[in-house]
């Protein structure tokens, strides 16, 4: 998997080159059809599908390398732009004053149609090459790769924009009226997401060596679909595809029939030195001083100004008042005890390079009321030079699982001996005591808090948001805004993203979402 961003801009390289030769002799074009033809040209297509997961840099943004952040996280109660987070742009969406004109909003439209697009290219193309290099079933397990990258790329749009249009094969069309494209419906598209991840879950292996490690698996499609089941309210299939990745009740450790587990220290989740382990299905993946591979999100939760450590302090927690306190923000929500809050989610301090402790007080008139910073991606082997931090960024975790299925045999069964089998598993792991007794309304406020605190600055806030109901059946979107002093929410209409004025500018067949 490290070779993945590597290929990809091999891939991206050669294209490039081919274009150039154009204006010098038409005669050494390489059409798409003629570029296939070896196993080499089939993982590469592959791993251009990987790439806008992960690739970045200071004028590129991808999902999960700082656009889910600056495009979305920045909208939620728990992160806000820091005072390193200049761009009007993002900091007028982070009060929800964005626009169909937004830049961010269409970055998230565009690298992940740029995504698919690549996803649907090696779906096409690698069952055709005749290679006999190109193993029967090492087609099989790339399509099935690239199948669960496409219907992620589908399951994320789907939730920021709702019916978007689904294009399943690369387009070649020459006049305008070829790119014309309605939106499906949202039903359409879970369709597909979940055919694609059906498919792939039959056809993926369990587990890679090598440098394949961090490839897409079985127990990730399973994984992913679990979730896409939840975020629709299918809980009996969310339990059913998520027990298939836990094994059964009580969801012990060694139950997995994949391996998967949670790791005892929850800050060897996000060291880079424990990455790709048992507790990671599906990650982004990051490496340091290789091609512009490190991880750009690492320096933007740092404090700015330590000797020694580039630091921007571009994300922030959300500071907001609450009764007495004027600087109250996700890290008090946190108990006492709780092993995750200054165990791999934050820190409140960072050594410089003279040997001295640097840090920040909020509430100066409050004993030990410091600024907590973001932490998760921190590399410890690059500390001097943060945005080489080979830190990976979950996308589902085996701890997720655990969540949704509690979190759905809740909706389904109430508070069952599996719910809490699964909730506490996560709990004892940050060092609570497991919960008992509690109704069902009860129970899902207290999944949802520690989803909320577990999985803090891993791109899930927004999302959960806006799925998420309180006991009345009601979104929790507006009031938790508004809580946190973001006044601007409006619902419905904020429920979805605005479709990008460019892309109706160019695709008159797009019709807005409420609102926008």
């Amino acid at each position: 998997m490290n070779n993945l961003k590597y290929f990809s801009l091999i891939l991206m390289l050669s294209l490039f080159a081919s274009c150039a030769k154009l204006k010098e002799d038409p005669g050494t074009f390489i059409t798409a059809d003629e570029y296939y033809k070896t196993k080499a040209d089939a993982v590469n297509a592959v791993n251009a599908a990987y790439f806008l997961l992960n690739s970045g840099g200071p004028s590129v943004q991808t999902p999960y390398n700082t656009l889910f952040a600056t495009g979305m996280d920045f909208m939620s109660d728990d992160i806000d732009p820091g005072p390193g987070a200049t761009n009007a742009d993002v900091r007028s969406q982070a009060v929800l004053n964005h626009s169909s004109t937004g830049l961010r909003v269409l970055q998230l439209w565009q690298q992940h149609y740029a995504g698919i697009k690549k996803a649907n290219i090696a779906i096409d193309k690698v069952p055709e090459i005749a290679d006999p290099a190109l193993t029967a079933a090492l087609k099989t397990r790339l399509v099935g790769e690239a199948k669960l990258l496409r219907a992620l790329y589908y399951f994320n749009l789907v939730r920021l924009f709702g019916g978007v249009p689904l294009i399943l094969h690369d387009q070649t069309g020459v006049t305008i009226s070829d790119f014309q494209i309605a939106r499906n419906t949202v039903a359409e598209v879970y369709i597909q997401i979940e055919q694609d991840f059906t498919d792939a879950a039959a056809v993926l292996p369990v587990g890679y060596t090598g440098s394949d490690i961090g490839r897409a698996t079985a127990g990730a499609a399973k994984s992913l679909l679990s979730k896409v089941y939840l975020t629709q309210g299918k809980w009996t299939e969310a339990v059913a595809r998520a027990e298939e990745v836990t094994g059964p009740f009580p969801y012990g450790p060694g139950s997995s029939p994949f391996n998967y587990d949670l790791f005892t220290n929850y800050a060897e989740v996000f060291l880079p030195a424990f990455k790709n382990g048992k507790e990671h299905i599906f990650s982004a993946q990051f490496k340091s001083n290789s091609l512009g591979q490190g991880n750009n999100q690492a320096p933007r939760g740092a404090r700015s100004g330590v000797p020694g450590i580039q630091g921007s302090y571009t994300d922030q927690v959300r500071f907001y008042t609450q009764g007495t306190d004027k600087f109250f923000s996700i890290y008090k929500l946190y108990e006492a005890n709780d092993k995750r809050k200054k165990n791999g989610s934050f820190v409140t301090r960072f050594l410089g390079s003279d040997g001295k402790w640097y840090g920040d007080l909020n509430d100066k008139t409050i004993p030990g009321d410091s600024i907590p910073y973001l932490n998760k991606y921190w590399d410890p082997n690059q500390s001097s030079n943060l945005s080489e931090s080979a830190a990976n960024v979950p996308i589902i975790r085996y701890s997720e699982v655990l969540l949704n299925l509690a979190e759905a045999e809740n909706e389904t069964n109430g508070p069952t001996a599996k719910a809490y089998a699964a909730y506490n598993r996560v709990r004892e792991r940050a060092g609570l005591t497991p919960v008992s007794g509690l109704d069902k309304n009860q129970l899902r406020a207290a999944i949802y808090l520690d989803r909320r605190l577990e999985l803090v600055w891993e791109n899930q806030r927004w999302f959960d948001l806006i799925r998420e109901k309180d006991a009345s059946g009601k979104i929790i979107l507006e009031d938790a805004l508004k809580k946190v002093g973001k006044v601007n929410i409006s619902v419905p209409k904020h429920l979805l993203f605005p479709i990008p004025q460019q892309e109706i500018d160019l695709n008159r067949k797009l019709i807005q979402n409420p609102g926008w």
